[in-house]
């Protein structure tokens, strides 16, 4: 018996079933009262001046780390990503087997988190910022690349083909019939991109590389709850101004939706584009500047310690199958979480006017809230273990899944809903079927691909005691084991590697049956 589309959303909810099963068996009796103080503190943050400026500051250095990372990984995954299109090989070389080689190649740099490229390139480089915009630029240079060159290789040739047949060379052609249809989808994805490169920085820092993050982290574990809230209403009041800057430009010029990147026309907004591509060039210069990045700092790297006593064959000894299949249980969990509750939240509070702002709020904090600092509340009312870190990052993946999932239902537009209201329908079925049946498929396509990135980001709640490789890896790199490291970081990558292949396989059957 086949679900109809929009009780589809509502499958991955089934995951609060087990979870709902174990948590009475991870409850303790210690920290809620920090809890109450926590959520109190949300009210009435501190706003002593030396607080404030010391958030400014932190908040200045995340934006800048976020925002030189974000160019260089435009800069890098425009170029690789052209690089890696078959189209291209094809039309200037004959063959598209450079392409195939270069993807595969770019598959290895993806699969491995900001975090871990962070902490690596800490023991190489030293403390420096430069690190964390390295960090961000790699991983998502490659990212960068793959959405390039899918949406390269998805456009029409026929006008390609045509200027081919009339004698054009090769790159003209190329840049004439392919570039203006690319470049809406490149501006949308590189937007998004912008707003995960606040985030990331701001995990980088709780983890040392300096910013608000590292504020955040440093109040949050000395109880400062005030101060800590202080700082955090700061990041999301950018982080909303940031969204909502995006969003404007993507309205105003015709920019696809992140549920579904197509090509579209640019239109009047290529002056605009260029003028503000301009501006950012300074822009970059002075916030470089500002951060003392020395580019030249990264030729000078620090020496490795010495392999500890044991060799490979302690790291062929660690526990692989457990490691591997809490890797597994954590991701499916938080997947769950992250797709099945965002629109079942959304029908528990379509008849109340309050409730979608509520969720907004909520979904915005979880966003912006780092999911290590996410696993360090639930640890004082919750043992830890892997279902505390699938809350953890549930609830992170949750606020992204959540506003992608209301944005759609808004552009949907209201005329079935409201025609199922006039019927008779209550305002949840009119919002599941008059809403939701149209995005059913496009939105758990989306989910799919969100569950390969929290499979790269199970290894930032690595410190609650999940048992995965997240935990090994985060454990091996203060021991300095590069032959374990090395290990995990294959294991792990052959894994996110095998997830992107399955959930790729999954996004094109669920949109070829829409």
């Amino acid at each position: 018996m086949r679900l109809a589309a929009p009780l589809l959303l509502l499958v991955p909810a089934l995951v609060l079933l087990p979870i709902g099963l174990a948590l009475p068996g991870l409850l303790h009796g210690g920290g809620w009262d920090l809890v109450g103080q926590f959520l109190l503190a949300a009210l009435r943050p501190s706003l002593d001046p030396l607080v404030l400026s010391s958030a400014l500051r932190g908040l200045a250095v995340t934006a800048g780390m976020a925002l030189l990372g974000w160019a260089a990984s435009l800069v890098l995954g425009l170029l690789l990503g052209l690089a890696s299109s078959r189209i291209l090989w094809r039309t200037l070389a004959g063959t598209p087997w450079p392409a195939q080689l270069l993807r595969r190649l770019l598959a290895l740099p993806r699969s491995i988190h900001e975090l871990i490229w962070g902490l690596l390139l800490l023991q190489l480089l030293g403390l420096q910022p430069a690190v964390a915009v390295l960090a961000i630029a790699i991983p998502f240079g490659a990212l960068v690349a793959r959405v390039v060159s899918d949406l390269l290789d998805a456009l029409p040739t026929a006008g390609l083909e045509a200027l081919r047949v009339g004698g054009a060379p090769g790159p003209a052609a190329l840049l004439t019939a392919l570039g203006p249809p690319l470049l809406p989808g490149v501006i949308s994805y590189g937007g998004y991109r912008l707003e995960c490169a606040l985030r990331s920085a701001t995990l980088l820092g709780v983890f040392g590389l300096g910013g608000l993050g590292t504020d955040l982290k440093l109040t949050l574990q000395s109880l400062q709850f005030d101060e800590l809230w202080t700082g955090l209403w700061l990041l999301l009041a950018l982080m909303l101004l940031l969204e909502a800057g995006i969003g404007l430009l993507r309205r105003r010029w015709g920019m696809p939706q992140r549920l579904g990147l197509a090509a579209g026309g640019v239109g009047r907004s290529g002056r605009e584009l260029l003028l503000g591509l301009l501006a950012l060039i300074p822009l970059l210069l002075a916030v470089a500047w500002g951060l003392e990045v020395n580019p030249l700092a990264l030729l000078h790297w620090q020496p490795l310690p010495p392999l500890p006593a044991g060799g490979w064959g302690v790291a062929l000894a660690l526990p692989w199958p457990s490691l591997v299949g809490n890797t597994l249980l954590l991701t499916l969990l938080a997947a769950g979480l992250a797709v099945g509750v965002a629109p079942l939240l959304l029908l528990l509070v379509a008849p109340w006017p309050w409730g979608q702002l509520l969720l907004r709020l909520g979904w915005a904090l979880g966003r912006l809230w780092p999911p290590p600092l996410t696993a360090l509340l639930l640890l004082l009312v919750l043992q830890p273990g892997v279902v505390t870190a699938a809350l953890a990052l549930g609830f992170h993946n949750l606020g992204i899944l959540g506003r992608l999932l209301l944005e759609a239902a808004q552009a949907a537009g209201p005329e079935r809903q409201e025609a199922l209201a006039s019927a008779g329908a209550g305002p949840r079925l009119a919002l599941l079927y008059g809403r939701f049946s149209g995005l059913a498929r496009s939105y758990l396509a989306y989910g799919a691909y969100r569950a390969d990135v929290i499979l790269r980001e199970t290894v930032v709640v690595g410190l609650v005691g999940a048992a995965g490789l997240g935990s090994q890896l985060l454990e091996t790199l203060s021991a300095f084991a590069w032959d374990q490291l090395l290990a995990l970081l294959a294991v792990y990558a052959l894994l996110t590697l095998l997830g992107e292949d399955l959930s790729d396989r999954l996004r094109r059957r669920l949109l070829a049956a829409g």
